[in-house]
């Protein structure tokens, strides 16, 4: 105690003797000497700190999640973390299978979760510039896997622990965040002018006008086809449709389409019964 009073002096004694064109690390209050009050002003913040500026990422240090064996890349958006990947799981969260290979007659009858894979049946129309859509392998790699809306409801969950599919809402944050205006978000049929462009990666769209996909997002999407409610497998190369949690009615539910050439993003409420691709959203 008795060298700090000691030190305390000297600097006070010391304050006169400010020194032109030094850098005074020390020197608090700027006026050219290091003295006793920039050693108070030291010792009054003694102990305190300070947050830091850059704001935590909503993926956390992840890049990656393990899901049954595959490793989903994910992407932070905004205050959203998203797989940058369509889900391909055959089984739900509690390791039940979701009953796969479907006729078309059972596709469009069934009332259950259900999956397939682009191209498993004979009745397949592609427009894939970079492969063959109609292979079930190749497409299953490239693509994911389909789910009816029944298999998104499931009370035994699609994704994996800490994940969710999104509901219609999620995905309208998503759309804000990237600068549809508020105010169009909630309507139906295509809203937006260029936030398409920013989701959906640069390859696998077939149509003129995919060179203005940038996929600056890292959201991925990708022009994945559906399987309609006759069974029937289509659209690949064309458009990319992604499932909601959210009903619209007994039979009907709200999903996402991206199209070919254009840059909007579609919201629509149809049939259960399709089969689209799902996305995961961290909790």
């Amino acid at each position: 105690m008795r060298k700090i009073t000691y030190l305390l002096a000297l600097l006070a004694a010391g304050s006169a003797f400010a020194q032109e064109d030094c850098n005074l690390q020390y020197d608090g209050n700027g006026d050219g000497a290091v003295n006793i009050e920039d050693v108070l002003g030291i010792l009054s913040e003694f102990g305190e700190t300070c947050e830091s500026e850059t704001e935590a990422s909503p993926c956390g240090l992840e890049s990656s999640v393990s899901y049954y064996g595959y490793d989903y890349q994910i992407v932070a958006i905004g205050d959203q973390c998203w797989f940058a990947e369509n889900l391909r799981t055959e089984r739900y969260a509690n390791g039940d299978s979701i009953p796969s290979q479907l006729s078309d007659s059972d596709w469009f009858s069934t009332a259950n979760g259900a999956v397939a894979v682009f191209g498993e049946d004979e009745g397949c129309e592609s427009y894939s510039t970079e492969g063959d859509g109609c292979d079930p392998e190749w497409s299953l790699d490239q693509f994911g896997r389909l789910y009816n809306w029944y298999a998104v409801n499931d009370s035994r969950g699609l994704c994996p622990s800490g994940w969710h599919v999104p509901t219609d809402s999620a995905y309208m944050i998503l759309e804000i965040e990237l600068g549809v205006p508020e105010w169009e978000v909630g309507y139906s049929g295509w809203r937006g002018t260029t936030q398409g462009f920013d989701l959906k990666a640069t390859y696998s769209w077939a149509l003129s006008g995919s060179e203005f996909n940038t996929n600056s997002t890292g959201f991925s999407a990708l022009s994945s086809g559906e399987r309609r409610p006759s069974g029937y497998f289509g659209g690949l190369g064309l458009n990319g449709y992604w499932w909601t949690s959210t009903s619209g009615g007994t039979n009907y539910a709200f999903y996402r389409e991206l199209g070919g050439p254009l840059g909007g993003i579609s919201r629509g409420n149809d049939q259960k019964i399709h089969g689209w691709n799902v996305r995961c959203l961290k909790d």
